[in-house]
């Protein structure tokens, strides 16, 4: 028999869907029935989410000046509060989770003004704008990288870390094995679109500024668009260099696993699954981010000591040659990394914010779960 039902809401991108997702394969387990509503975008994901059922309402955000637009996101929420409010009144959730972005806001609303316990999850080190305007309204903040006990609600935010797919859990098991000079140096590079645009262009570059006895030891794995799979490929060529280059890897986890060192974008996904699994990396966040939280993302990890933050308006093809120089040649200064940065990794945030939502939903207050916790 069912504990009852848990609505979860996330915005129709990856970065919201994923935690989400894993919170929900946690919940099930627990005995609890898991529905979904987010937009239309999450259709994608669909098929993987061990949803019950997923539910679609209207949302919009309010990013334009236009007083038209504005009038036309209003109406839209205002419809999406009404369908939430009669989709809540309906299941009788005993808890409501949001995950972030606008499709979150019409069933948080319609939890708390229906008194249904409600919380959110942010990943990122610095709120994004759908959680900020709930926060103040929720029973429960738990945050990926946000400060716990600090922020604008420190009595009600948990650091839990963010929910890591079971691969990177797997992953996680495989220790940090250096590369001594004259041995293979593992290589990953990576990003979102528009990390993988910058990275095919500065990576032949910095490769072929490298004496030949590094370059003879690189073995590189890089995230490249499909549009510059042929370009990376003539690249690869020319320098005669041990490299994997794809658009898309289905065994990324295993090839973290197995880096001496990460080249990528700083996401929270990224930056957590890199941090759980343990690995150096050189962090470039996105400089057009929303709210600069890469940027604050990769500052996280770096003050561990896992990482080295460098902007993109300075990461030449000449300064990521001087890195590899440097680093191939100390492993014990990326022994240390790896170590600082399994220190800061949660492989245990699932379970965490699974322990957070029942607590929420048995209408504990945040004092009484951190003091059980304790």
């Amino acid at each position: 028999m069912s504990k009852g039902i848990v609505l979860l809401a996330a915005g129709g991108t990856g970065g919201h869907v994923f935690p989400a997702e894993a919170l929900a394969y946690k919940l099930k387990e627990r005995g609890y029935s898991v529905h979904l509503v987010t937009d239309s975008r999450a259709e994608r994901y669909a098929g993987k989410f061990p949803a019950d059922e997923i539910h679609v309402v209207p949302s919009a955000t309010i990013g334009s000046k236009n007083p038209v637009a504005v009038a036309r996101s209003l109406w839209t929420l205002w419809k999406g509060m009404r369908a939430a409010k009669k989709l809540i009144a309906r299941l009788k959730p005993v808890v409501v989770v949001g995950f972030g972005g606008y499709p979150t806001v019409p069933p948080l609303l319609a939890a708390t003004r229906l008194g249904v316990p409600a919380m959110i999850h942010e990943q990122n080190a610095v709120m994004g704008r759908a959680n900020k305007a709930l926060a103040s309204r929720v029973q429960a903040i738990a945050g990926g990288f946000l400060p716990e006990g600090g922020g604008q609600f420190p009595d009600k935010t948990v650091t839990t870390g963010n929910p890591v797919r079971p691969a990177i859990i797997d992953a996680a098991k495989v220790p940090y094995s250096p590369s001594n000079p004259g041995e293979p140096f593992n290589l990953v590079v990576f990003g979102g679109s528009q990390g993988a645009q910058y990275f095919s262009k500065a990576m032949p570059t910095a490769v072929s500024l490298l004496d030949d006895g590094l370059r003879d030891r690189l073995r590189l794995t890089q995230q490249v668009r499909p549009e510059d799979t042929e370009m990376m490929g003539a690249c690869v060529a020319q320098l005669k260099m041990a490299a994997d280059t794809a658009p898309f890897f289905t065994d990324m986890a295993e090839r973290l696993a197995a880096a001496h060192l990460v080249i990528c974008r700083s996401g929270a996904s990224t930056v957590s699954e890199i941090s759980v699994i343990g690995r150096p990396a050189v962090l470039v966040p996105y400089p057009h981010a929303l709210d600069h939280d890469q940027a604050a993302n990769a500052a996280a990890l770096a003050a561990t000591g896992g990482a080295k933050v460098i902007p993109q308006a300075e990461l030449s093809p000449e300064k990521i040659a001087s890195i590899l120089n440097h680093v191939m040649n100390d492993p014990e200064k990326l022994a240390r990394m790896a170590a600082a940065a399994k220190q800061a990794g949660k492989p245990d945030a699932a379970n965490l914010l699974a322990d957070m939502v029942e607590a929420i939903a048995a209408r504990r207050t945040i004092a009484e779960f951190k003091g059980k916790r304790a």
